[in-house]
């Protein structure tokens, strides 16, 4: 059997705090062991896990690997205005008239990641 991916890692500065941040948007919970300045905070989710490790670097330059994620229960749209609501900030529009397309957002620490149409909206 070859390898599974057991968890995406991402550096930060405060992990319980960009955990948090995660965990609203993808409806996942931090482990209860998890604290704020705590070095590292798991998140799990329905589809997976996050792991924030704290590292003194700060973010520079485009990610070279980012999430894509997509709305269960409502359009991209709203799930857009969800996401900003949370804390996010918008990079990038690449919604096109015809509905296609998807959304680059930030999240509080600056890591891109992309809100692509509900499964509904694509069907």
């Amino acid at each position: 059997m070859a390898s599974l991916v057991r968890h995406i890692t991402i550096d930060c500065h405060d992990p319980y705090e960009l955990g948090q941040f995660w965990a609203g948007v993808l409806n996942g919970a931090l482990q209860e062991e998890d604290l704020p300045g705590d070095p590292e905070a798991l998140l799990t989710t329905e589809g997976g896990a996050l792991l924030f490790i704290q590292v003194p670097d700060t973010k520079t330059v485009k990610n070279r690997v980012h999430l894509d994620v997509q709305p269960q229960d409502r359009s991209r749209d709203e799930e857009v205005e969800r996401i900003i609501a949370l804390g996010a900030t918008v990079v990038g529009d690449h919604r096109k008239p015809d509905g296609a397309g998807w959304v680059t957002l930030a999240d509080p620490e600056g890591n891109e990641f992309c809100v692509e149409r509900s499964a509904a909206e694509r069907g």
